[in-house]
């Protein structure tokens, strides 16, 4: 019976200390955007006056977007707008022609070096 009890309050004991892992640092925009996180890579849109730029990070470090090619389609409403996507140096991909607007919704289709596919959603905030 006792020995119950003890398994019982250390189960609990557990429990409570349970810290859940963040996966890849804080999720904290450093440019002024929106992040999200897919396929264990973090990508932060952020809109500019002619397009979108797009900054790939791997655990908090700056993933080359060399190779990288995708589409970026944006939602203002009932307005529908898609772009390509280009590498421009460092971890940042380009979209030109695409407006986001507070409460947009954003989908980045996106093709690595190795083919594979990633697909990312964001909500402007």
């Amino acid at each position: 019976m006792m020995k119950k009890l003890f398994t019982i309050a250390l189960l609990g004991a557990a429990a409570l200390s349970f810290n859940a892992a963040h996966a890849h640092g804080d999720a904290k925009p450093r440019h002024g955007g929106v992040v999200q996180t897919a396929a264990d890579l973090s990508f932060e849109l952020v809109g500019g006056a002619d397009g979108a730029t797009i900054y790939v990070e791997d655990h908090g470090k700056p993933l080359d977007s060399a190779g990288m090619k995708g589409r970026l389609t944006v939602l203002n409403g009932a307005e529908k707008s898609e772009a390509e996507l280009k590498p421009a140096g460092d971890n940042r991909l380009e979209a030109r022609g695409v407006k986001l607007a507070k409460g947009s919704k954003a989908v980045v289709a996106l093709s690595t070096p190795q083919q594979k596919t990633i697909t990312v959603r964001f909500t402007v905030k």
